[in-house]
């Protein structure tokens, strides 16, 4: 069989690594000079325990499995990684209860050694810290993600996959047992296609023959800013509020380097752009005093953006993955991949297989 996965980011990348490994023929186009420029380059690099989401959704139910497989596949490949474990904070009483909420939903969901603590015990854990409460979660971890991107490639052309850069396919035409799949002047044919374009994902949807447009949800573009701080780090894992609407809040973000980074936001936007606003830096003050009170001022330098493919709005409920299948639209070997921010990363191996066992439909 000949795939055809259109997008060289994490996702993109995993599928094509599975589908190799299933014994496909793959082919990735890929519109930019190099794997993972999109959203792959311009995330928090988390590895996500599972905890947030909502029971029986594609996140919840592909999130804490692909951890699993993340962490191994990570020591099987050499990628560079640390388990180094997330507070989830309560800065004051009346988040207790989404604290609790959001406990009971990780368990729920399956993820393992989290433990609600008092404010003295996370202190104890991390001294610089301010909090009425705290979840933790043991399994969350960092990742170098560009690592991890760079193994799926080398898994995949291991078994004879190769990488199109500079090849934007523009449309899908349903073809005798497959699709012929256009980019300039030119068409190749395949027996199936996977759409993993990231924030292209709906252009290329609309640009699919027979492909209904109401199916193509439309893209909600919601900017995360991310500021470093100017000084060394004075935590060792990853802090965060409670959820915010359209994130989880601007959360500690540490590197394998040894930084650390606070972010992201949430900046509803029109066209893609990747400038940080300096002025943004005042309300980032704000809501990390809230759980590190010291804080000093001036620390904060303007560091990098990042745009989530969401397919929600503004005071609406956070979408789940699109993941559109056969199955649900009726279109021989095809999958649009929709919508597939936070915890795609760490999602991206069981979504993969996922994926996979969708194209012989």
């Amino acid at each position: 069989m000949q795939v055809l996965i259109v997008g060289a980011g994490v996702v993109g990348l995993a599928v094509a690594r599975a589908a190799a490994l299933s014994g496909a023929d793959v082919v990735v186009a890929e519109a930019g000079t190099a794997i993972g420029t999109g959203i792959s380059s311009r995330n928090s690099e988390v590895i996500h325990a599972g905890i947030y989401y909502p029971t029986g959704s594609a996140r919840a139910l592909l999130c804490a499995p692909s951890r699993r497989l993340l962490y191994d596949f990570c020591a099987s490949h050499g990628v560079p990684h640390r388990k180094c474990g997330k507070l989830i904070v309560a800065t004051q009483d009346a988040e207790l209860g989404r604290l609790e909420a959001i406990h009971a939903q990780g368990r729920a969901n399956g993820v393992e050694g989290l433990e609600l603590i008092d404010g003295a015990a996370a202190r104890r854990l991390e001294p610089a810290l301010s909090c009425t409460a705290a979840l933790r979660s043991p399994e969350t971890g960092i990742i170098d993600s560009h690592s991890f991107m760079t193994a799926l490639r080398g898994d995949l052309e291991d078994r004879g996959g190769s990488i199109a850069f500079n090849t934007r396919i523009e449309r899908l035409v349903p073809a005798r047992n497959g699709w012929k799949a256009g980019f300039g002047d030119e068409w190749v044919d395949f027996d199936a296609v996977v759409n993993a374009a990231g924030l292209g994902a709906q252009r290329l949807g609309s640009a699919t023959q027979g492909y209904p447009s109401a199916r193509v949800p439309r893209l909600v573009l919601a900017k995360g800013n991310y500021f470093s701080f100017a000084g060394r780090p004075v935590f060792s894992r990853l802090v965060y509020p409670v959820p915010a609407p359209g994130g989880l809040g601007v959360h500690v973000t540490l590197d394998l380097a040894g930084r650390m980074r606070f972010g992201p936001d949430v900046e509803w936007i029109e066209q893609e752009n990747y400038d940080v606003d300096p002025g943004r830096a005042a309300a980032f003050y704000g809501r990390i005093r809230d759980y590190w009170p010291d804080l000093p001022d001036g620390s904060l330098l303007p560091d990098y953006a990042g745009i989530r493919p969401k397919i929600t709005g503004p005071g609406e409920p956070a979408a789940d993955f699109m993941i559109d299948a056969p199955k649900d639209h009726g279109l021989h070997g095809l999958v649009h991949l929709f919508g597939i921010e936070s915890p795609g990363l760490t999602s991206a191996l069981s979504l993969a297989e996922m994926v996979v066992s969708y194209l012989s439909s």
